[in-house]
């Protein structure tokens, strides 16, 4: 039986949304005032095709960067040179609000890619001058912080199968925030690309999505598509730990996802 409506609620801008399970590279925007996407509009458009890096880890970080289409994998490579990927970028998102001197990770490109760049002594320029960016500008750079405290709480403290149903809900939440099961997801990076994210194995990403697909809380279609179906049992199998508040929202047969800030933690609600 399919969850009969369940909705993404966008968080309030302040405090920074906690929710996202990755380094998110944030979106800026901010009720009442100019958005700071809005500092990219006279920039030439570029594109990139996969796997094409935006930039690398260690180079100078001269630009910041707004992603208006497609979805980029963040990584940092180890002393080992073991891959870490940080988290995944989508449109909308902004890239580098928060290097300075070098950029901290790599930006490449998952499929065709459509940004804008703003040099960063002018981007910095720009929002010194406007309260309300610099307002923005913090937020979102509290934002990354808080969505890496979070990544590392889930890396320690959570098993395998609440990893991967924490990831096909935030897949979700970032593709498509209003929506009502069954929910269609594109999943377009590899499984490896998964795994290195959820510091987990190929095999054991593929047993967990297999295993919710037996229990028929998701459906595949095709090597990219995922139809999540019943979302509030998705939801109950992402819970991080006891603490994470869950509560009833609405009335009836309506669920929703609320996603708030508290204390640098998630929170599901249903």
């Amino acid at each position: 039986m399919l969850d009969p409506a369940f909705t993404f609620a966008r968080p309030h801008c302040d405090p920074p949304d906690g929710f996202a399970p990755s380094l998110d590279a944030v979106s800026g925007t901010h009720p009442g005032g100019r958005p700071l996407q809005a500092l990219f509009l006279p920039q030439v458009t570029e594109t990139f095709a996969p796997p094409r890096a935006i930039f690398w880890e260690g180079d100078k970080a001269s630009h910041v960067f707004h992603v208006l289409e497609g979805c980029l994998r963040l990584y940092r490579i180890m002393h080992d040179g073991r891959r870490a990927i940080l988290g995944f970028s989508y449109a909308g998102d902004l890239l580098g609000v928060a290097s300075r001197d070098i950029y901290t990770f790599t930006a490449e490109a998952v499929t065709p890619v459509r940004l804008k760049r703003l040099a960063r002594h002018r981007f910095d320029e720009l929002v010194d001058n406007s309260q309300d960016l610099r307002s923005q500008r913090l937020a979102a750079i509290c934002n990354e912080m808080t969505a890496a405290q979070d990544q590392i709480m889930r890396l320690g403290r959570t098993g395998a199968h609440e990893r991967v149903a924490t990831f096909l809900l935030d897949v979700a939440r970032r593709t498509g925030a209003d929506a009502v099961a069954p929910v269609e997801i594109d999943v377009p990076f590899r499984r490896l690309d998964i795994a290195d994210y959820l510091g987990v194995t190929v095999e054991t990403v593929s047993r967990e999505i297999s295993k919710l697909n037996r229990d028929g809380l998701i459906s595949l279609r095709g090597p990219h598509k995922i139809i999540l179906r019943r979302l509030g049992r998705l939801c109950d199998v992402a819970r991080m730990d006891v603490d994470e508040p869950r509560e009833v929202r609405g009335t009836g047969a309506h669920l929703r996802l609320v996603n708030a800030h508290q204390a640098a933690s998630a929170a599901f609600s249903m």
